[in-house]
């Protein structure tokens, strides 16, 4: 009896549920808690995201504006080549300009000799020599780094129009170079640069494999300026200036190229033309191709990345050449 009653003493009762209870309704009341607080975290973070897309619309926007740094629009080219080199007489105070003697200047003229061509002034200029045959003509086609020469053409000098101070543009003149292509600037692509008669006035082309329409115009800047612009408008971004440097894209301004057409007879009947001294030497160093994304492929795609980096710094990889603050 003792032994029983000593065992139903040290049995011990379970707890209250009391307890229990209020401990779930606290953790109820903390999973609520809980609960709100993350609704209303999650509002606040779809408010800053919001934000952020807002933010990065207006950079494009304000990045695409300061791209626009030099406006030139290609129909402005077009119409400032065909109004020609010479512009009428200005008018200043009021006063009409003097009638000149339409008699007296003839007979003056008539008098005078054909003017020979002008020399540019300055050293001689070296250029490498280029591959002949045994009658002395150039092979072709001529490699000078990323422009090639096919063909140098004819060079008409019975009207001015095929020729100008810095340039010859001999009929029948082909060259090509590797540049952007116009569906995709980042693909590259060769373009074909040529040169032909069409009712007496010289109509330069430039022509892309990748399929697109070739591009013609009064100019060999009118040409280059179509076509940077259609570079522009395939990205959707001004990633490179629409100045046109239609003479160094077709290679008309290339060293060789001039030394090439200054030896044709000719190109001394080009009056405007400027002549440029050179000589052949062995040693003369390799021109190198312009560092300008206007006309070098690798440069264009610099200014590609360049562009997309500011654009979304935060999501593309820094281009190695790019320069903080500028």
């Amino acid at each position: 009896m003792n032994m029983t009653y000593e065992y139903k003493n040290n049995f011990k009762r379970p707890r209250s549920t009391v307890s229990y209870q209020q401990k779930l309704t606290l953790l109820k009341r903390m999973i609520v808690e809980y609960v709100h607080e993350n609704a209303a975290l999650v509002d606040e973070l779809e408010e800053i995201q919001v934000k952020t897309i807002m933010r990065k619309e207006e950079r494009k926007f304000l990045l695409r504006k300061l791209c626009e740094y030099e406006p030139l629009v290609a129909e402005e080219v077009q119409k400032a080549a065909r109004r020609g080199i010479q512009s009428p007489a200005v008018v200043q105070d009021g006063k009409k300009p003097k009638k000149r003697n339409s008699d007296a200047s003839e007979r003056r003229f008539s008098t005078l000799k054909p003017r020979r061509p002008t020399m540019k002034s300055g050293k001689k200029k070296l250029v490498r020599p280029v591959p002949t045959d045994s009658t002395g003509r150039p092979i072709f086609p001529i490699n000078l780094g990323k422009l090639t020469i096919h063909s140098l053409g004819d060079v008409l000098t019975d009207r001015p129009e095929f020729h100008s101070e810095e340039a010859i543009f001999p009929v029948g003149f082909v060259s090509t170079r590797i540049y952007g292509s116009l569906k995709d600037p980042t693909t590259r692509c060769i373009y074909t640069c040529k040169i032909s008669d069409e009712n007496g006035s010289p109509l330069f082309a430039i022509a892309c494999d990748d399929g697109s329409t070739e591009i013609t115009g009064d100019t060999p800047d009118v040409c280059h300026s179509l076509l940077l612009q259609q570079i522009n408008d395939a990205l959707s971004l001004n990633v490179v200036s629409t100045r046109p440097r239609g003479n160094d894209f077709f290679g008309l301004t290339h060293p060789t190229v001039l030394h090439l057409l200054q030896g044709f007879p000719a190109t001394r009947k080009c009056l405007n033309y400027r002549w440029t001294r050179f000589e052949v030497s062995k040693s003369a160093d390799t021109v190198k191709d312009q560092n300008d994304a206007g006309l070098s492929y690798d440069y264009l795609q610099r200014s590609i990345n360049l562009c997309k980096y500011k654009m979304a710094p935060d999501v593309l990889q820094k281009p190695s050449d790019f320069i903080d603050n500028i």
